[in-house]
């Protein structure tokens, strides 16, 4: 019983067969980013490269996301997949013949990760907005986002560990080869799916539709809060993910292996949070999880900052990304069930634009602080200033819930 309660969206054909196919691609998707820093590091040594490696794979979300979020109502959400998809496998294509060819270069991968992040502020607007669409039960909705996130982070807790080892043995080139052919299982299940066609919305003002989407999320008290608090948690994520590569190899003295370890902690806890959320039925009471978890993503960082141990690392970053996991799924999972559906699309491509499009700030701000203050006093202020916003939240929060519960207990939520 309870693991039907666990794994009660892959009732829905349609969500299985996605589910089936992002487990494999997701995994691709760790490898090469993980190989995609350490190649960074290994050619430049710079962390200022690093966070602009970063930042141009993530910036396109701050400023395409909210555009992707008016389309979505005119377009088929299934055929944009597929094509976003398909662009992602050539990317990672081209990215590996020029390294197994030896004729890579850092504008190369500069300007393969600008490609990359504009083609993921189309995707991943649309694969959060598609969730409901392949979910056949309503109640099935929590759960869906939540095994979304599971599945995630079972890939980052594989993905970077065998992509460590896998650059030591095969070098960056095949990781990246490895990821492109990934993209064919995801690929296959959509082109599987049995999907119900959608009546589009059809709008002659484009600009009216998008003002609409942000008035209704900034007038929106509950997605205001939830969209600043999401956004500072990404960009904390984002800067000590980004320097990752020093800690691993000028801190702890280790090599591509420590690296992969030391991401796959982080995806260990996040893994563990990712489980709890799915189990989880109720709504109610996510939003006191949400103030914990700032706290304690805090206390991580902080730890993982002044560790010269590995084990002590490892330790601070399974709880570290155990808390970000919190933050992220039940952020998610509070705005889709707040939101009207005439407008789901537009908030949530919102939601994506400060989720995302926050991370290429975290990682350009905790590139160029190392260099100036160094990597380890950068994630230590990180920390800080978590514990700091997990203080304000926890000051807001009684006014927040009374808004969340007395929507929920419209909608007959518990």
């Amino acid at each position: 019983m309870k693991k039907l309660n666990l794994f009660r969206a892959l009732r829905s054909r349609n969500y299985k067969l996605y589910f089936s196919g992002q487990a494999i691609s997701l995994i691709g998707t760790w490898i090469q980013s993980t190989a995609m820093s350490w190649l960074v590091y290994r050619l430049t040594n710079s962390s200022v490269l690093l966070g602009t490696t970063a930042f141009l794979s993530q910036i396109p979300n701050l400023f395409i996301s909210p555009f992707v979020g008016v389309f979505l109502d005119r377009f088929s959400k299934h055929k944009i997949l597929i094509l976003t998809q398909t662009l992602l496998m050539f990317q990672a294509l081209i990215l590996s013949i020029l390294t197994l060819t030896n004729t890579i270069q850092i504008w190369h991968i500069l300007l393969l990760s600008l490609v990359l992040g504009i083609i993921n502020s189309i995707d991943a607007p649309t694969r959060q907005s598609f969730v409901i669409e392949m979910v056949e039960r309503p109640e099935d909705l929590n759960n869906a986002i939540a095994l979304n996130s599971l599945l995630f982070n079972v890939a980052r807790l594989i993905g970077p560990t065998i992509s460590g080892f896998l650059i030591a043995l095969i070098g960056e080139g095949m990781c990246f080869l490895i990821n492109a052919l990934s993209y064919l299982a995801v690929i296959i299940a959509l082109l599987f799916m049995e999907i119900k066609v959608q009546i589009p919305v059809i709008s002659e003002n484009i600009i009216k539709d998008l003002k609409a989407g942000f008035s209704y999320a900034f007038n929106f008290i509950v997605v205001r809060y939830i969209l600043i608090f999401i956004s500072l948690s990404s960009i904390f994520a984002s800067i000590y993910s980004v320097l990752m590569p020093i800690f691993a190899k000028d801190i702890l003295h280790g090599g591509p292996e420590t690296l992969g370890i030391l991401t796959g902690a982080t995806g260990a806890g996040a893994l563990i949070g990712a489980i709890y959320l799915a189990g989880r039925s109720k709504v109610k009471g996510i939003e006191n999880i949400l103030s914990y978890s700032f706290g304690t993503a805090g206390i991580g960082l902080l730890i993982f900052s002044l560790s010269r141990n590995i084990y002590t690392s490892i330790l601070a970053l399974f709880v570290t990304g155990l808390s970000f996991m919190l933050n992220s799924v039940c952020s998610n999972t509070l705005i889709q069930n707040v939101i009207e559906n005439h407008i789901r699309g537009r908030v949530m491509s919102i939601y994506v634009m400060f989720f995302m499009g926050s991370m290429p700030i975290g990682s350009y701000i905790g590139g160029l602080l190392a260099k100036h203050i160094g990597a380890v006093n950068t994630v230590l202020l990180s920390g800080i200033l978590c514990l700091i916003c997990s203080l304000i939240y926890k000051v807001r929060l009684p006014i927040l819930r009374e808004y969340i519960y007395s929507i929920l207990d419209k909608r007959g939520i518990s």
